[in-house]
């Protein structure tokens, strides 16, 4: 996924040894405890084996990541910058909540059959409650970021009451499907009643 300073057309600060290390070390821990969540199950597998996989110490790892769950939603920021750039960079004549649905579509569709890995790994989610719990929990905390961004582009006042309204509800939207047969259905309807009340309160 591209960057920010690629997006603008910067180029990107350089980075230096010890900062390519700690990145490498962060990832290094990451792909280890997803591959033995995905063999074994994320709740038969412990914080020592995941950092013996990883060929650091337990210190080391909690140096990375808070906690188990963390470990899982290593990429959140990455997921934040596209949730953010799917509004900035949305095609003229296209509104908020509309590109919204369609970030949240593709979003579903890679893990649909786009792509096998997304796809395993979101069946870890779906399958571990305390995975459900702390998604849903860490999606919602993009709340701030998104309603900032939905009114600067849309020139509302920062703190926007209808901002905030749109960007939590946009972000709720998806969970509504979650364990549907027609979840893609279910999203867009949930977007389609989002779109006609952003477009009427304009």
């Amino acid at each position: 996924m591209p960057d920010s300073s690629e997006r603008s057309g910067t180029a990107p600060a350089p980075v230096g040894r010890r900062e390519r290390k700690k990145a490498a070390t962060r990832q290094a821990i990451a792909d280890a405890a997803l591959r033995l969540f995905l063999e074994r199950g994320y709740d038969d597998v412990g914080i020592r084996e995941i950092a013996d996989a990883a060929d650091v110490s337990t210190t080391t790892l909690f140096k990375h990541f808070p906690g188990k769950e963390a470990l899982v939603f290593d990429r959140e920021a990455d997921l934040e910058a596209g949730l953010l750039a799917a509004v900035r960079e949305r095609p003229r004549g296209r509104s908020i909540p509309d590109a919204l649905r369609e970030h949240a579509l593709r979003h579903r569709r890679a893990g649909a059959g786009g792509d096998p890995e997304f796809a395993a790994f979101l069946e870890l989610v779906d399958s571990t409650p305390a995975l459900r719990d702390y998604h849903q929990a860490m999606w919602l905390r993009h709340t701030a970021a998104l309603a900032r961004v939905i009114a600067e582009e849309s020139g509302r006042p920062a703190g926007d009451a209808a901002c905030a309204a749109l960007a939590h509800l946009a972000l709720a939207a998806p969970h509504a499907a979650r364990g549907r047969e027609d979840a893609e259905e279910v999203v867009d309807r949930a977007f389609d009643l989002l779109d006609a009340g952003w477009r009427d309160h304009a």
